[in-house]
């Protein structure tokens, strides 16, 4: 099965799982769970989530332990946040601000999370350890997905 194809079917069964639910962290719970089984080349998946202005903590994830606290200015996930678009990281070897929670990640991919209202709600953070793991395809279905989390975030 095709990357495209496999992302289809684990939107579709996400969809399934969260179908009518409303707390946020169910709901990150189930992704980062679904979405952290379903591909072997993720390492980490989880979500910072916004709790102050200018501030990320960790919420669900999968993985190893994450950074508990990412302010806006720092790191691949405050870029994000701070310019609100995605951000794909084939090399974070390369990357002079890049804040290295595991020292096994090797590519990067951060997407926002809106609300209904279009407020910054929280990031989707998936880290690889090999480089270049993550591409347009990538890009295009988690940012698919993360518009359709906008609803459990109202």
């Amino acid at each position: 099965m095709d990357k495209r194809e496999r992302y289809r079917e684990v939107a579709s069964h996400i969809r399934g799982l969260i179908a009518g639910e409303t707390d946020t962290i169910a709901v990150m719970a189930t992704v980062a769970a679904e979405l952290f089984a379903a591909f072997e080349m993720f390492d980490w998946v989880g979500f910072y989530r916004v709790t102050a202005p200018g501030i990320l903590k960790v919420g669900p994830y999968q993985g190893g332990h994450g950074c508990l606290t990412i302010p806006f200015e720092r790191g691949v996930c405050g870029k994000c946040a701070r310019e609100r678009a995605t951000q794909v990281v084939p090399d974070v070897s390369a990357l002079s601000y890049h804040i290295a929670c595991s020292s096994s990640t090797r590519s990067e991919i951060v997407v926002p999370i809106f609300d209904a209202r279009g407020e910054l709600r929280a990031v989707l953070d998936i880290d690889s350890d090999q480089r270049a793991a993550f591409d347009g395809v990538d890009r295009d279905c988690l940012e698919a997905l993360a518009r359709e989390l906008a609803a459990a975030f109202t």
